[in-house]
């Protein structure tokens, strides 16, 4: 057993177990050529006793993938279907990643079940014709996805490590042959939409009560009640509504919303061709093979609430289908709602009632589309009360104005010295390649380190995002 493990901090769990006959395949990782540890979040490894492992420990951990003590003894490939941009793939699985490791997080950061899960680790059944291999380069966006969202207070799967493996990989969609890497994520579950979706179409309606049963014991802390699908909906319905109005005040697009790519707990995760808009742009999408924009930055709302809809249709054998649809259509309100909250937190504001927030943002929201402005100048410069006329001019930044006077700032929401500087952090595509150049040019990863540091002084700035689990923020 690894010394730095023998405290009480480390609780590593099997839960998984459970369901692993009919939801996973056990798998071997590759053996890669180079283990070069590049990334290592202390952070997120504080909240599950992780953090104390030396360098040699956690490569051996997270790049050859030696099992941690008393954790699962293999690695497991998740089962799973989804709607992929709205047609049905049978097909899918996890191809270049699995299930390394299950754990409970301190109590103090909220006590949850908590998995290790990868992103190119090698081949699996379920990886068809790829190589399931992943670039460094796509490790280093994951890094700067998940810290960047984490300090706008979406829920988000966080970048564990990422090691260099020393193969060189071809891809299609950038300079090749480009160097590799193995990721290490830790998530609050990897249990999908589309991992339901699978069941229901191949029948296996007992496999889809006890996949219920293990989300609402396991995941979601919550009772079964007299339907216990209808219990899941409606914790996976609100918690993904959060997630879309999460997405948009941080001006997020993650580009790939399929149902294969929703998972149960409404934690965002899997991040590809994503993209932070910098203008409020409805149309702005993440991905080039998204040519009808059924993902743009407008349309999240509507695409989650299609795939949890394929969540409830997956449920027909275990509840009323008029229920299941009542369920359905409390999203709308919880998404507005949610969104008006999250707009204010990251304007550091509260409200005297509902309608005079809604008010406000609605107003805010017409000036920003109509307007060059961008999404992180507007939050940075209207917290600070740096919106008069000269910076914002026009009647429709005078209606958002007017509205706005009738908001109160939270009580120390100016206390960070973030707040005194001149430019908000940022993550725009030009940044990510900038950041990216001279690690590929010469290996300088120093632009990357300044980078997180700025972004996790930014989340310090704004606090805690009202309800949310502390340890998605890394506090």
């Amino acid at each position: 057993m690894d010394e730095a493990l023998k405290t009480d901090i480390f609780h590593p769990e099997r839960a998984i177990d459970s369901i692993a006959d009919f939801i996973a395949d056990p798998v071997q990782a590759a053996a890669f050529p180079q283990t070069i540890l590049r990334f290592r979040n202390d952070r997120a490894a504080r909240t599950v006793g992780l953090d104390s492992l030396d360098d040699a420990q956690w490569i051996a951990h997270f790049g050859r993938f030696n099992p941690l003590p008393d954790a699962q003894p293999a690695p497991l490939a998740l089962r799973y279907h989804g709607h992929q941009f709205r047609a049905y793939n049978p097909d899918l699985g996890d191809g270049r990643g699995f299930l390394f490791a299950q754990m409970r997080e301190t109590e103090s950061a909220g006590g949850r079940l908590l998995d290790l899960g990868t992103k190119g680790s090698g081949l699996t059944p379920w990886s068809r014709t790829a190589d399931g291999r992943l670039t460094l380069k796509g490790g280093v966006r994951e890094i700067l996805a998940t810290e960047m969202l984490e300090s706008l207070g979406v829920t988000t799967s966080r970048t564990f490590s990422i090691i260099e493996t020393g193969e060189d990989l071809v891809r299609g969609d950038e300079p090749s042959p480009t160097r590799s890497a193995v990721m290490v994520r830790l998530s609050h579950g990897h249990i999908r939409i589309g991992s339901f979706q699978r069941l229901a179409y191949h029948d296996q309606t007992e496999e889809i009560a006890r996949l219920i049963d293990y989300c609402l014991r396991h995941l979601l802390a919550l009772e079964p009640g007299e339907v216990p699908a209808l219990t899941l909906l409606n914790a996976v319905v609100e918690r993904t509504a959060d997630l879309a109005a999460s997405y948009m005040v941080a001006g997020f697009v993650h580009g790939v919303l399929n149902s294969d790519n929703i998972a149960i707990t409404g934690e965002s995760f899997d991040y590809g061709p994503w993209r932070f808009t910098p203008r409020w742009e409805p149309g702005f999408t993440a991905a080039y093979f998204d040519q009808t924009g059924l993902y743009a930055f407008a349309r999240q709302a509507e695409a989650i609430h299609w795939d949890v809809a394929q969540l409830a249709q997956s449920l027909v054998s275990h509840a009323e289908a008029d229920a299941l649809v009542e369920v359905l259509r409390r999203y709308p309100a919880i998404y507005e709602a949610r969104l008006i909250e999250r707009f204010l937190w990251r304007l550091g504001l509260t409200a005297p009632d509902g309608d005079t927030a809604r008010t406000f943002v609605i107003a805010a929201v017409e000036a920003l589309r109509g307007s060059d402005v961008l999404i992180d100048r507007f939050f940075f410069d209207w917290r600070r009360g740096d919106h008069d006329e000269a910076r914002y001019p026009g009647a429709v930044w005078e209606k958002a104005r007017s509205a706005f006077g009738a908001l109160s700032q939270r009580p120390g929401a100016l206390d960070h010295p973030y707040w005194q500087s001149d430019t908000p952090c940022s993550m725009h595509i030009d940044e990510v390649e900038a950041i990216w150049a001279p690690i590929a040019e010469r290996d300088d990863w120093s632009a990357l380190h300044s980078k997180v540091e700025a972004i996790r002084a930014m989340g310090q700035a704004h606090g805690s995002v009202p309800g949310q689990p502390r340890a998605s923020r890394g506090e």
